[in-house]
């Protein structure tokens, strides 16, 4: 498949708020590509490179696109691919000069209008809003295959490619051959909101309460002796935490797949902030010393698999028990089961008093949903938050001159995969965090201003905020009143980012009001 029918069928997605004609668009693509293409052509369309960050600048693009292309396109996909793979093996003495060379030569062969695309696509600003879920539904259209199946397969395997391939050259059946093994994570179950515990108990009815810690979210994996620990991100940072592996390898059990989250804590038992817990998470220099100086403290709440077992589809409550008598009290989530709104609010207060956030409510009776953000789990806390996407930054004044300080903050149109700013913040901030987001800000920047700086919309943060206001100087008509930054969630993609729609659901919520006006003038970063 050429270059330049992908390039062509970005415009077109581009060009569309329509979700059926984005569907359209893709199954027309999918459906003519070889099917050893398959692959390239989803992850080209849905905005990730084939093979990962290529570690490619902006700057350095920006002098790509001065080069002279070609005047008609040639360019095959698997062309691309492979020019993609020489770039990741070439390494040592000279590889900077080496690895420009190589992206000269392909932007000698791309037109003007696939150099445009290649570098948004290697800098993961494509914004066509051809997103995972989108692609999902696509993918089963072509392939004439059940949505929920096709999902399904994506949710135990992780690889978008793999599931599309599958699903055009088996069909249904292929995909039944998908499932949970260990050493292979799958995507974490999510959760929505509820403002209360009578409004959480209200939609679940007894319910099983329990701590929400503001760590990360973990999944370990472990067959006899052999333990790994994956990110929220399904990296293997199993390195980085080795009194997580020490303390299940003790594990009678002889194969096991946990859900869970990691915290430091501080001497007297209390959690330190998220940002010093992923300080030490994930961190593969040192860890002997930070393990000394901070470490790490696990607990589980769910248990997936068991002794060649696969236990997601059994109901809440049963796999409770099963991870209780598999890892003993001491490693599981404090937790309540109860109807009962004050019995509940008491546990609130509990968990609260021990530094917690606050807790999670959840059906006894649901199965474990891996990737689905439905109501069988509902996050209950003190201080409402969004998690937003940083979209610019300007210079501080003052005492803060030198720094980018204000962020503009954005929530995610899934419509489009672009994102709606919501308002600025300069608040929450320490001397720590503004040194470091000034230099992660410019690394990612895609327009140095005077005052501002545009950056590629890659950096999740979770957002305190009072309350939500009709606006119109923000284009989604909407703003956050006094936004405050309460960490920088590096567990999470933009992808997972909140959504406009959540955005709008809080703000009828609180107020009763009719959003009819905003959303018709909606316009997008």
């Amino acid at each position: 498949m050429k270059l330049s029918e992908i390039v062509e069928t970005s415009s077109r997605l581009s060009g569309t708020r329509s979700r059926l004609e984005k569907m359209s668009l893709l199954g027309e693509v999918l459906g003519g590509a070889p099917l050893d293409e398959v692959p390239l052509v989803v992850s080209c369309l849905s905005g990730r490179l084939p093979r990962g960050r290529m570690g490619i600048g902006y700057a350095t693009l920006q002098d790509m696109r001065r080069i002279e292309g070609a005047l008609e396109p040639s360019l095959e996909l698997r062309d691309v691919d492979g020019i993609f793979e020489e770039l990741e093996r070439v390494g040592g003495a000279g590889s900077s000069a080496a690895r420009l060379e190589i992206l000269r030569g392909l932007y000698r062969r791309a037109t003007e209008e696939e150099q445009d695309f290649l570098t948004r696509l290697l800098l993961e600003d494509l914004r066509q809003g051809s997103l995972e879920g989108v692609m999902l539904e696509a993918i089963a259209k072509a392939a004439a295959a059940p949505a929920e199946a096709v999902r399904r397969a994506f949710m135990l395997s992780g690889d978008l490619g793999l599931v599309a391939r599958t699903s055009l050259e088996e069909g249904a059946s292929g995909l039944m051959g998908f499932h949970l093994e260990v050493f292979r994570p799958i995507q974490p179950m999510l959760a929505q909101t509820a403002e209360n515990v009578s409004e959480a108990l209200s939609a679940l009815g007894t319910a099983a309460l329990e701590y929400k810690l503001d760590g990360a979210r973990i999944q370990v994996h472990k067959v006899d002796e052999d333990v790994r620990v994956y990110s929220r991100q399904s990296n293997d940072v199993t390195q980085a935490c080795p009194e997580i592996v020490e303390r299940i390898r003790e594990v009678s059990a002889g194969s096991l797949v946990l859900d869970g989250e990691t915290i430091a804590l501080d001497p007297g038992g209390r959690p330190h902030p998220f940002q010093t817990t992923m300080r030490r998470f994930g961190r593969k220099l040192d860890v002997a010393a930070l393990r000394s100086a901070l470490p790490l403290t696990s607990v589980y709440f769910d248990c997936l698999f068991l002794d060649g077992v696969d236990v997601t589809s059994r109901p809440a409550n049963e796999r409770f028990e099963i991870l209780r008598r598999t890892l003993g009290e001491d490693l599981v989530v404090p937790r309540l089961v109860t109807p009962d709104a004050e019995e509940a609010q008491a546990f609130v207060q509990k968990a609260l008093d021990a530094g917690h956030e606050g807790i999670m409510a959840k059906s006894l009776d649901a199965p474990y949903e891996a990737g689905s953000r439905g109501k069988a789990w509902l996050k209950i806390k003190t201080a409402e938050t969004l998690d937003l996407v940083v979209l610019a930054a300007e210079w501080g004044s003052g005492r803060r001159r030198g720094w980018l300080s204000n962020l503009h903050l954005g929530a995610r149109d899934p419509s489009t995969g672009d994102f709606v700013m919501l308002g600025k913040t300069f608040k929450g901030m320490t001397d720590e965090i503004l040194a470091w987001q000034t230099a992660r800000l410019q690394e990612i920047a895609i327009e140095k201003g005077e005052w501002v700086v545009r950056v590629r919309p890659e950096l999740v943060v979770e957002i305190a905020f009072n309350d939500i206001q009709k606006s119109p100087h923000y284009p989604g008509g909407l703003a956050l009143r006094f936004a405050r930054l309460k960490a920088y969630r590096d567990d999470k993609t933009p992808g997972e980012a909140d959504t406009i729609e959540t955005v709008r659901e809080i703000y009828r919520r609180r107020t009763g009001g009719s959003l009819e006006s905003s959303e018709r003038q909606l316009e997008l970063w």
